[in-house]
């Protein structure tokens, strides 16, 4: 790809992930839009900035006329001669210009958005106020010089006089900038992530994405896209933003003072910092590719040290320390060996701004140096030369200074906005899926079920094919669980037992033919290994139902009903937060789960060897609690015991093919 159509592509990315939070994408604002509220930003601040500082002067001027005369000089003068002059009527036309647009999109501008446009109009306000002070802190460096070398000692001290009143008025300016900005990239923070977290939750976008998966280079740790990175983007880019209109109105103040010395030298420092800039583009366009895998490789090092954490005694039953320090020093050696080409890549990058940055100092000298001995300027002419050539100079080379910023900046930007754009299409396949599934003819209308009830788990012609895979675990199925209706699924590994259990749950899609499910809450899924959410011992119980549900007397009786009665003993206080996946043992994991599952109360229930890690008396008792709220139910067990509690077999054979006959019939020894 091009170097333009790299910028294009990086654009494009930057404006899909900012722009929602200023101006949403989703109202038909556009990109011009969205650019002309912020030119219409800058034009009403430097219009209100105009007006406040008229009225300064007015109040100054009627109050306290002797502080206008001692340390704001000849300001007066310049406000005046702009209103005289075209320059005052320009900036108020742009001023009302750009009120009329905020005006025109006020529609757009919802949910909120006029805070971070005020905040943002502010901060602009502060930066052109402190550009205007440095502005005046180069006439006073160059004044004091002047007084310096004509040994003026009574002007010297009006002069520092006037100097401390500068630094005075900017210090508290500085820190109110320095408190809003972040402020506002916390806001932008806390607005983004919450929206990936969202998009991220919705329509199984998290099940459906596989983010361990080192094979697969698209989307690699969601975890830390949408807490790392989005933290960074925010930050990083409010502060490029800002970064970048101080560096223009710098450039514009100070290019007007650099130019009213000498153009020689205005032209000089232009074609210096465009060649500089040029080159530095150049040279560091691997930076991005390095910065955008140094990301990938530490949060993949970071995964492998927390999934040692949370497997911590699997492990160490294992004796698996050798083989964990060992995947963690190849993890850890992916990170070292991309950090030592990123930092071969970034002294390179240092030493041309280095360079870039010496060399920068000897122009003022050689352009100023030779009318100053021809005695057409003032020796103070040589300070302030130097100081509004830096603040250009500053400016015009924002590229180069921040390229190793901009290079991980950018890297971020694609990792975001491909996590985005990936959740995004996944959500746009599920519900086009679920509307073609609408629209199709009713499912009694191509089955030869017989009676089927709207109610019942209905599956008709269907062939289960993994995503991503073409490999066919089963063909052409059909069959109906209905209300009270038990279905044990069984055959050898790797058949597609639990295959089977997530088609039915909805996890997986159909390949082919159709799959009618009840109403969501109505069915329930329960894994071999249960999931525990990090909480209270409360919310296991009511996961995924509310809390507010149940009483505390409820959940103490659902715990005797599945034989936890220890965990009242244990746990008094059922709000109590523990790691509870290692408090637990698998068997009372399961139990606990079992207890959930009494709770939601739903009508269909999938088991996918729910109860392996119990023993057969326990095992019996469970399953005639379900029996007793005539629950239907489709479980995957080897077990023979578990034919007391069915009425069908599915036997699954591992070639596609499958049978269907009563428990009856089924011999558990023989698998026929």
């Amino acid at each position: 790809m091009s170097p333009l159509k790299a910028l294009r592509s990086q654009l494009g990315k930057l404006q899909r992930l900012a722009q929602p939070y200023f101006l949403p994408l989703d109202n038909g604002a556009s990109s011009g839009q969205f650019l002309v509220l912020v030119v219409a930003l800058i034009a009403v601040v430097v219009g209100f900035t105009l007006l406040l500082l008229t009225a300064a002067i007015a109040a100054s001027s009627a109050w306290i006329p002797a502080l206008q005369l001692r340390f704001v000089p000849g300001v007066a003068d310049q406000v005046a001669s702009i209103w005289a002059g075209p320059g005052g009527k320009v900036v108020m036309v742009l001023f009302g210009a750009g009120l009329a647009s905020f005006w025109a999109l006020r529609a757009k501008l919802r949910q909120g958005r006029w805070l971070p446009w005020l905040l943002l109009g502010v901060i602009t306000l502060l930066i052109l106020v402190i550009n205007g002070i440095n502005v005046g802190i180069s006439f006073v460096a160059r004044n004091i010089e002047n007084a310096l070398v004509g040994y003026k000692a009574e002007d010297f001290w009006k002069i520092v006089a006037v100097y401390a009143f500068c630094l005075v008025l900017a210090l508290p300016i500085r820190a109110l900038q320095s408190y809003l900005i972040p402020k506002l990239g916390l806001m932008w923070r806390e607005w983004l992530s919450e929206r990936m977290l969202g998009r991220y939750m919705t329509n199984r976008a998290y099940y459906v994405l596989n983010p361990n998966d080192e094979s697969v280079e698209e989307i690699d740790n969601p975890d830390q896209r949408i807490s790392q990175d989005a933290a960074s983007f925010t930050t990083t880019s409010l502060s490029i933003t800002v970064e970048i209109i101080s560096a223009l109105l710098t450039f514009f103040s100070f290019i007007i003072v650099l130019w009213s010395i000498n153009g020689t030298l205005a032209l000089w420092l232009l074609a210096y910092s465009v060649g500089g800039t040029s080159l530095i583009i150049f040279a560091s366009r691997k930076l991005v590719n390095l910065n955008y895998q140094q990301l990938k490789l530490e949060a993949d090092f970071r995964y492998g040290l927390v999934h040692i954490r949370d497997n911590a005694e699997s492990i160490a039953f294992y004796r698996g320390e050798q083989q964990e320090q060992k995947e963690g020093t190849r993890r850890l050696s992916g990170v070292i060996q991309n950090c030592n080409k990123l930092i071969v890549w970034e002294a390179l990058i240092q030493v041309i701004q280095r360079s870039y940055d010496y060399f920068s100092r000897f122009l003022p000298w050689l352009v100023i140096a030779p009318i100053y001995f021809a005695k057409e300027v003032d020796f103070g002419v040589f300070g302030q030369a130097s100081i509004a050539f830096s603040q250009v100079l500053f400016s015009v080379s924002y590229i180069v200074n921040n390229i190793d910023r901009l290079a991980a900046f950018s890297a971020s930007i694609s990792r975001l906005e491909g996590f985005q754009g990936k959740v995004e299409a996944i959500s746009g396949e599920i519900l086009a899926q679920s509307i073609a599934e609408q629209v199709q003819p009713p499912l009694g209308a191509e089955s030869a079920l017989g009676d089927e009830s709207p109610d019942s788990i209905l599956v008709s012609h269907v062939d289960l094919i993994p995503p991503r895979s073409s490999r066919r675990l089963i063909h052409d199925l059909s069959l109906e669980v209905a209300p009270s209706q038990r279905l044990l699924v069984v055959g050898p590994s790797g058949c597609g037992k639990t295959s089977f259990l997530r088609l039915v749950s909805g996890l997986w899609p159909a390949g082919a033919g159709r799959v009618h499910r009840p109403p969501v809450g109505e069915l329930m899924f329960i894994p071999q290994k249960p999931y525990m959410l990090l909480g209270s011992l409360r919310e296991q119980l009511c996961y995924p139902q509310s809390t507010e549900l149940f009483s505390d007397d409820q959940l103490r009786h659902v715990l005797e009903e599945v034989r936890l009665p220890e965990l009242v003993h244990r746990y008094p206080d059922l709000d109590i937060k523990q790691d509870w996946p290692r408090l637990l043992s698998l068997g009372e994991q399961q139990r606990l789960a079992f207890a959930r599952l009494l709770l939601n109360s739903p009508r269909f229930v999938v088991l996918d060897e729910a109860t392996s890690a119990l023993d057969v008396i326990t095992e019996k008792h469970l399953y005639n609690l379900l029996t007793q709220r005539e629950m239907a139910f489709v479980s995957v067990g080897h077990r023979p015991t578990l034919r007391d509690f069915h009425d069908t077999v599915l036997a699954l054979d591992g070639q596609g093919g499958w049978t269907l006959i009563p428990v009856a019939s089924y011999d558990f020894n023989s698998g026929a």
